[in-house]
C-alpha cells in the first residue's frame, strides 16, 4: 500500500499544531511532491519535535479528510469537505474560521447566523456551521457555477445540430445547411470544452484551499486555549 503523502499546506498545519514555536521557525523543503509521515517526524527530531507529537499532529487531521465532490458527465462540477468536532465551536473559533476562508479565498463574502446555524457564504463558495448531539459539523462547499453553464449549453446547443441534421437527412439536403450545421456542431463542442477543460484544475485547486482551512480549524480546535472559555456559538447573536 503506498505511504500516505502530506501535502505543502498539510505539512505546514502540522507543524503547526505539534511545534511550540512559531511554524516558520521549522525548515520544510519545498520539493512540492508531498511527504510522508517518517520525513515529518525526521525533520520535527532535527528541530526538537518529538514523533509522537508529530504523529499526533498528522491524525487531526484527518479529522478533516471528509471530501466530498458533486461530477457532471463525470468532470468536477464542485467540490467539499465535511468536518465533525466532538466538541461545540467557540466563538473564536468561528471568527478565526471566517478571517481564514477571507484570507484564502480573498474574498470578504458575507456572514449569516439563523439560529443555532452560521453560515459564511461567497457566491457558490459556502462554509455552514451546524450543531450535533455532540458538537458541531462544518461544512465547506462550492460549485463552478460558469464552467457548468458553459457545458449545459454546449450540450443543448449539439442537441440542436442534431435535430438540424435530422431535417438534412430528411430532404433539406444543400450545401448551406450542411455548412449551417457544422457551425452548429463545432460552436456547441467548442462551448463544451470551454467549460470543462477549467474543471480539473480548478477542482484541485479549491479542494487544496478547501482541506487547508479545514485542517487549520481542526487543529485550532483541537489545540489548549486558555484565552476562550466560552463553550461555543451563541445562537442569538445578531447579524
Amino acid at each position: 500500500m503506498t505511504e500516505r503523502q502530506y501535502t505543502d499546506d498539510e505539512v505546514a498545519a502540522i507543524f503547526e499544531r505539534a511545534s511550540k514555536t512559531e511554524p516558520t521557525a521549522v525548515a520544510i523543503p519545498a520539493e512540492g511532491k508531498g511527504m510522508t509521515l517518517a520525513a515529518l517526524q525526521e525533520i520535527g527530531r532535527e528541530v526538537g519535535i518529538s514523533p509522537e507529537s508529530i504523529s499526533q499532529a498528522a491524525r487531526s487531521l484527518e479529522l478533516a479528510r471528509r471530501p466530498a465532490s458533486l461530477t457532471l458527465m463525470g468532470l468536477p462540477i464542485g467540490v467539499g469537505q465535511t468536518v465533525e468536532f466532538d466538541r461545540p465551536l467557540s466563538d473564536s473559533d468561528w471568527e478565526r474560521l471566517v478571517g481564514d476562508l477571507r484570507v484564502t479565498f480573498e474574498s470578504r463574502g458575507a456572514v449569516r447566523y439563523d439560529g443555532p446555524f452560521r453560515q459564511w457564504t461567497n457566491g457558490n463558495l459556502q462554509a455552514l456551521v451546524e450543531p450535533t448531539s455532540t458538537g458541531h459539523r462544518l461544512r465547506l462547499q462550492t460549485v463552478n457555477g460558469a464552467a457548468g453553464a458553459m457545458m449545459k449549453a454546449g450540450m443543448i446547443t449539439l442537441g440542436v445540430a442534431a435535430f438540424y441534421a435530422l431535417a438534412l437527412a430528411g430532404g433539406f439536403n444543400n450545401a448551406g445547411s450542411v455548412v449551417d450545421a457544422v457551425f452548429i456542431v463545432a460552436m456547441g463542442l467548442g462551448m463544451f470544452a470551454g467549460g470543462a477543460l477549467r474543471l480539473p484544475g480548478w477542482a484541485r485547486r479549491r479542494q487544496s484551499q478547501i482541506e487547508a482551512v479545514a485542517a487549520r480549524l481542526v487543529i485550532a480546535a483541537n489545540s489548549p486555549r486558555q484565552d476562550d472559555p466560552r463553550p461555543g456559538p451563541d445562537p442569538q447573536r445578531p447579524t
